[in-house]
């Protein structure tokens, strides 16, 4: 039996170090993207659009909700579309209701949305969740 040499030990340690940054990275982009995020309970916020920066990989807006600003993610594009919402719906000074999971720490005032409300017309972002 034969031990690696000290060059190929290095490449060893190259590939698992590159591997076990991988994995953190992309825990930590699912962490985000996905619902870990969240309380898992629905609230509803009520407030005008401020900014919309719309598209991958979602859709955010700053809504003022009663003098406080509030992140709300709402879909990817295929998603808003999917819903029935263009991106000109989505714009400064429109009023908005949304519908979704907050923050854990509530001190984010983030939301993802679940279904949103522009005037009586409801678009359900997320169908299968409540």
């Amino acid at each position: 039996m034969t031990l690696p040499g000290r060059r190929e030990s290095l490449r060893v340690l190259a590939a698992l170090t590159l591997a076990a940054a991988l994995v953190a990275a992309a825990g930590a982009a699912r962490a985000h993207h996905g619902w870990a995020w969240t309380t898992g309970g629905n609230i509803e916020l009520t407030g005008v659009i401020v900014e919309a920066r719309l598209g991958n990989p979602h859709g955010i807006l700053i809504v003022d909700v009663d003098g406080e600003r509030w992140t709300v993610e709402v879909g990817q594009p295929w998603r808003n579309e999917r819903a029935g919402l263009n991106d000109g719906d989505l714009a400064p000074g429109v009023e908005i209701r949304a519908v979704g999971e907050p923050a854990a720490d509530i001190a984010d005032k983030r939301l993802k949305v679940e279904r949103l409300y522009l005037g009586e017309r409801e678009y359900d972002l997320y169908p299968r969740r409540d």
